[in-house]
């Protein structure tokens, strides 16, 4: 069967977070429209933040996303924190980036084994596996249990963190609880090798784009949280010159921003961190990757579930490191900020599971902010999906309708969009 004229409507896909539509309009094989549509309505969080407690930043804004709130909730303490000069221990800083892998861990987790690989079982969601193949989804259980409960061991709890505040913590975990977690990260060894075995064995479609990719970096880590903005395309910035970068601007088919930068389009996620910050990846890690037939710069966006995974063997194996230091260091009891009666502006910036994101805040001399500006990692993505989605349609145009709305309904899962963190919808229409 030929696509030369192709009249699919799909409701209600799940597996996506948010609202959006692939429009596609095909007649007598040429292409009219295809479009990556955002329909939901905005949610103004920047709006929420003004005039609110400084203190209360990291807490409203954790609540953006429910998977990625500690991501969030980071950003949100680092742009605070320089706006009001402030600093942090060593001891915050390891615990910081010890939580943020169980988040990484916990977010990849999901959205390769319970998101992406139904698509590969010929299941339409992850409960059917639970019959086909339970050693699959008791594996990704087992995963996500470690994650949440390293999560919660820091933060409090393992969604929306209770326990991190301006220059630290107010709640930290025993030198009992830090080893006792070390035992089980090692013991997760296993899972993530069976994952990356699991991976090779996947038919990952082909498809090549060269494109930007945008990812934090640092000399001497793999960096999630702070360093310098970075781009495959030559470019680096301080934080503070994020809008160099995010250029972001309006499309009538999206209420949502998208972002250019050196060309039309770029990425974020963890396929840009793994093209730009390869060689401060674990040694396990690249081991991963070589076992997946990756190296940078990989240029296949469907990869970017591959490159998760990998992200998961660096974050077990850095954890580890980091509960060595710490205990080694001893967890101590450390003073709490005290506001100093003088405002500024501050920008805060993680490379959160889908991709890099940036939180500026202008705090007055009363520590209530005036102003407050966030972007999101999907809404940097979404050009760069479309643009993803016109290179793709002509190689496939040439099979039949559903396989063409399922390699399509493949590449928008594989960016793992946080669409907008609430009603899983996708609607597929091809007109």
């Amino acid at each position: 069967m030929s696509a030369v004229n192709v009249n699919v409507d799909v409701h209600h896909l799940t597996r996506v977070e948010g609202h959006g539509n692939i429009v596609i309009d095909v007649k007598n094989g040429d292409l009219i429209k295809c479009e990556w549509q955002i329909v939901e309505a905005p949610r103004f969080f920047e709006a929420f933040l003004r005039g609110r407690p400084y203190t209360e930043a990291s807490h409203i804004t954790s609540r953006i996303c429910g998977i990625c709130s500690v991501g969030h909730a980071t950003a949100s303490l680092r742009a605070t924190e320089n706006a009001l000069q402030v600093e942090v221990s060593e001891q915050t800083e390891l615990l910081r980036k010890l939580l943020f892998h169980g988040e990484m861990i916990d977010s990849h987790v999901l959205h390769v084994y319970m998101l992406v690989a139904p698509d590969f079982f010929g299941a339409g969601s992850v409960l059917p596996l639970a019959a086909s193949h339970p050693e699959v989804v008791m594996r990704a259980l087992r995963i996500k249990k470690l994650s949440g409960d390293l999560c919660a061991m820091i933060a409090g709890r393992h969604t929306h963190p209770i326990a991190m505040t301006v220059g630290g913590f107010n709640h930290l975990p025993t030198v009992k609880e830090l080893l006792a977690m070390r035992e089980r990260l090692v013991a997760a060894r296993e899972d993530m090798d069976e994952t990356i075995a699991l991976l090779k064995t996947l038919p990952w479609p082909q498809f090549e784009r060269e494109t930007e990719y945008v990812s934090l970096q640092k000399d001497d880590e793999y960096a999630f949280i702070d360093g310098r903005i970075a781009t495959t395309d030559g470019f680096t910035y301080e934080l503070s010159e994020y809008r160099k970068v995010t250029n972001e601007y309006l499309v009538p088919h999206s209420t949502a921003k998208w972002s250019k930068h050196n060309r039309d389009t770029y990425m974020v996620g963890a396929l840009a961190r793994f093209n730009n910050n390869y060689a401060q990846l674990h040694p396990r890690a690249k081991a991963a990757a070589e076992e997946l037939g990756m190296a940078p710069i990989v240029t296949n966006s469907f990869l970017n579930s591959a490159a998760q995974a990998i992200e998961m063997v660096h974050c077990v194996e850095d954890g580890i490191r980091i509960i060595d230091e710490l205990v080694d260091r001893g967890i101590e009891e450390e003073p709490l900020y005290q506001f100093q009666g003088k405002g500024g502006e501050g920008v805060g910036s993680c490379d959160v599971p889908r991709g890099i994101l940036f939180h500026n805040y202008v705090i007055d001399d009363n520590g209530l902010i005036q102003s407050a500006n966030c972007v999101i990692p999907t809404n940097q993505n979404h050009a760069n999906i479309e643009a993803d989605m016109r290179a793709l349609l002509p190689q496939v145009l040439d099979q039949p309708q559903d396989k063409i709305r399922h390699t399509m309904e493949m590449l928008v899962r594989a960016y793992d969009p946080c669409i907008s963190c609430s009603t899983h919808l996708l609607d597929v229409e091809f007109v």
